[in-house]
């Protein structure tokens, strides 16, 4: 395998950073993950640009414009001759001294690397268990609106899901509302209504998320960016989550319990796979 590392195309096993990496000390960074399709990184625009947004709020120079990046994403796509897969791109604020403060640190790591595309992905069969999960997320925080490194309550809350049987866990804010699962954006079907919680909640922008109220707008379906406590839930006609790598994945049992299967749900993912395809 090939990897983009600071400038330059090198086999994986060459890829190393620097042991005192800021990423690797603290979490100081963030990262983007996205679908490769026919050689194209889905919304790459977007991600970008809300990596760049999150290295500004993080005061780290990023080494590298977003033209700079899709023309290295299309040489390391080419060298990999993976022309579908999982992109992700890390950045971290680099080597520095021992201590939270980062005065001095850098310059900043980024790296690119290309990951096989999940099996159930290729055949549309994903479908997931849901828990709800122990662990809280701060219902405001600053640092929800970035994919940042410092994931361990995230690692932490999949872990006790998989322990417990479940594909994924949905994390409640310290508000006690759903925010959003592990490594996705929540989104219910309520008479005949497709919901999401609305960011500013602890719940991260994201990129498929906007997709999907793009989607509904184009086939007149109403939405509705809402809270909503975990047991109001059960309620709802259907559940799914989003997130770059996978797409839709409908939840069909949710803290033991079966979900109802909307047909809206398959409506949507029918559509996105279409966008998702067709760029």
């Amino acid at each position: 395998m090939i990897v983009f590392l600071n400038g330059q195309f090198v086999s994986e096993p060459q890829a190393v950073v620097p042991i005192n990496d800021r990423g690797f000390m603290y979490g100081d960074g963030l990262f983007e993950t996205m679908r490769v399709v026919g050689g194209k990184p889905f919304r790459m625009a977007q991600h970008l640009e809300r990596m760049v947004r999150g290295a500004e709020f993080l005061r780290i120079k990023m080494p590298h414009t977003p033209k700079e990046l899709h023309k290295y994403t299309e040489q390391l796509i080419e060298k990999n001759n993976m022309p579908d897969a999982i992109l992700k791109v890390l950045l971290t604020r680099g080597p520095g001294h021992r201590g939270y403060l980062p005065n001095g640190a850098g310059p900043a790591t980024l790296a690119m690397t290309l990951h096989e595309t999940p099996a159930l992905v290729r055949d549309n069969q994903a479908q997931w268990s849901l828990v709800t999960s122990p662990y809280r997320i701060p219902a405001a925080d600053a640092f929800s609106s970035f994919k940042t490194t410092s994931k361990i309550l995230y690692v932490m809350a999949r872990a006790d899901a998989a322990e417990r049987g479940a594909d994924e866990a949905l994390l409640v804010n310290t508000n006690g509302e759903a925010a959003e699962t592990a490594t996705g954006n929540l989104f219910w079907v309520y008479q005949d209504k497709i919901c999401t919680v609305p960011t500013g909640r602890g719940v991260l922008p994201g990129i498929t998320r906007a997709v999907v109220l793009e989607i509904c707008q184009m086939l007149g379906l109403q939405t509705n960016k809402r809270v909503i406590k975990p047991e109001a839930l059960r309620n709802s006609d259907g559940i799914f989550v989003t997130q770059s790598a996978l797409g839709i994945i409908p939840v069909s049992v949710f803290d033991g319990e079966p979900v109802r299967a909307s047909p809206l749900v398959d409506q949507i993912a029918a559509a996105y796979e279409q966008i998702l395809v067709n760029g």
